[in-house]
């Protein structure tokens, strides 16, 4: 009797520490499923890969829905709504055609929506990008960090090229198959998918956010640039600064009349010749004073109060992420992409680090802000002029881009909208449209003449939304979304970009705005 009491007794001990072992190890996994970093079990393997079948399949109905019905306000899906981002991207025309549908069918409508570009044609986008005109602030970077500015344009291309691949790395997740598919669009529908199940739409808005500050601060820059040089071209003339850039605002005013860029983009080979006459010109009264270079002025130590404005001048000079994954999507062969992404970080790696060299060698300690306020008056301003020019046409992409976000976040967003649409049933401007792009047009003519500090303004912006789009958001969702099939040396790699990054991002930052308030104090000029 005894013995039989003692086994019912052990079982039924057996039984609630096997109920209590499950249960608590059910909550753990809950926990850190929630967190995004779980290690899945076989079943929870083919749970996923099913999840991620129905929720391919919901996508591409939807996409073809809207691109059926033509219709400007997205709406959500029935598991939550988070799917805005796929439906604008689709709906502009720019995301990924999708020509491998579930089934394999090669006459996919979705393959027809965008034609493809080459590699060639993707590199020469991304190398419009980062070798734009802001490689005028470079030399003025090397003047505070000496060799480690040299170093540090090595290393953010190293950095820049390797978080835009794992970025597009985290538009795919492996079906069924094991074959990589690509279930997001955007920058934005990752971050969504980061922050999801708890806030699905959260990392969107943060991803926005920066976006438009970041194309805000940049036709700020251009219009900063362009009363600058019109001044130091002219100096004997009676006019300021502020009222070049006055000047320069007046002469961007249509831009608030563009509802596309068809018009614009027949200016972009005009820039590009530009910036290439440019860069020719400086260059090469640079190597006619070779003679004169002065070496011992580069340095090996480094201007603790300036340097991390250099660092935010020089990560400012590579930011692409925010269009590499429509780029990827509109390649013909998307395998390409890292290949394209190697050799156009070479090239601008090899090409900043010579010009901001060479111009540095050859001005030294008076090396000023914009390289170009150092050339000689007669060379100055025919340069000046080219910049001016190529500022002035570059200033409508970042404008328009800018405009399009606000739009499509406060106008164009259906029953969840802030503000009525901006554009009428036969596609015409209204006013409260027009009277937001006026607005922004006035806003970087107001910031242009209060902040007239292009290296600082360069720096801030660099530091505050740069390394947060090129290096910290990329490499946190790296791990976030691919936790379980990253190698110890990418986990790795991604943590120590994400805190490499915030080190340089706050410093840069806090350096940044007491450059600026120092300006202010003691008006110090450009």
């Amino acid at each position: 009797m005894a013995t039989l009491i003692r086994s019912k007794l052990s079982n039924k001990l057996s039984n609630a520490a096997t109920t209590v072992s499950n249960k608590s190890q059910a909550k753990v996994s809950g926990m850190f499923a929630r967190m995004g970093f779980q290690a899945a079990t076989d079943e929870e393997a083919l749970g996923f890969a099913a999840c991620d079948d129905l929720d391919y399949d919901h996508r591409q109905g939807m996409q073809m829905d809207i691109l059926s019905s033509d219709e400007i306000g997205g709406e959500g899906s029935a598991d939550g709504g988070a799917l805005e981002g796929d439906s604008h991207y689709q709906r502009d025309g720019t995301g990924p055609p999708h020509s491998a549908s579930k089934d394999g069918d090669p006459t996919n409508e979705l393959s027809e929506v965008r034609p493809k570009i080459t590699a060639w044609e993707a590199g020469w986008n991304v190398t419009n990008a980062i070798q734009g005109m802001f490689v005028l602030g470079l030399p003025y970077a090397i003047l505070h960090g000496g060799y480690l500015g040299l170093f540090l344009i090595i290393f953010a291309a190293v950095v820049c090229c390797y978080t835009g691949k794992i970025l597009i790395a985290c538009l795919y997740e492996e079906d069924e198959d094991g074959q990589l598919v690509r279930v997001r669009d955007s920058y934005v529908d990752i971050a969504n998918a980061c922050c999801a199940p708890r806030f699905p739409a959260l990392g969107g808005h943060v991803v926005n956010v920066a976006q438009i500050i970041e194309l805000v601060m940049t036709c700020i820059l251009y219009v900063v640039v362009s009363g600058n040089l019109m001044y130091n071209s002219f100096p004997n003339m009676p006019i300021s600064q502020k009222s070049w850039a006055i000047i320069a605002t007046a002469a961007l005013l249509p831009c608030a009349f563009l509802k596309n860029l068809k018009a614009v983009s027949k200016f972009s080979l005009l820039c590009t010749m530009a910036h290439f006459v440019i860069n020719v010109l400086v260059i090469a009264y640079c190597l006619s004073r070779a003679r004169d270079w002065a070496w011992e002025k580069v340095k090996f130590y480094i201007d603790v109060k300036k340097f991390p404005i250099s660092i935010g001048i020089i990560v400012f000079s590579y930011t692409s992420q925010i269009f590499l994954p429509s780029l990827e999507g509109n390649m013909q062969r998307p395998s390409e992409f890292h290949c394209m992404m190697n050799w156009t970080h070479i090239a601008a790696c090899i090409l900043k680090g010579l010009f901001a060299l060479v111009a540095y060698l050859t001005w030294a300690d008076e090396t000023k802000e914009v390289i170009t306020d150092n050339l000689p008056p007669t060379i100055r301003a025919v340069v000046n002029l080219f910049l001016v020019a190529k500022a002035l046409l570059s200033y409508p992409l970042p404008f328009f881009a800018a405009v399009e976000v606000l739009e499509k976040t406060f106008f164009q967003e259906g029953a969840r909208s802030y503000f009525p649409d901006c554009y009428g049933g036969d596609g015409r401007l209204k006013s409260w449209g027009l009277t937001l792009r006026c607005s922004l047009v006035v806003f970087t003519l107001l910031m242009a003449i209060y902040v007239p500090h292009f290296a600082l303004l360069m720096g801030l912006t660099g530091s505050l939304t740069g390394a947060g789009l090129c290096f910290l958001l990329p490499s946190l969702f790296h791990l976030k979304l691919l936790w379980r099939k990253l190698l110890w040396h990418q986990v790795f790699f991604d943590v120590a970009i994400f805190v490499i990054g915030g080190i340089c991002s706050v410093s840069g930052f806090i350096h940044s705005m007491e450059g600026l308030i120092e300006a202010f104090k003691y008006n110090i000029e450009e």
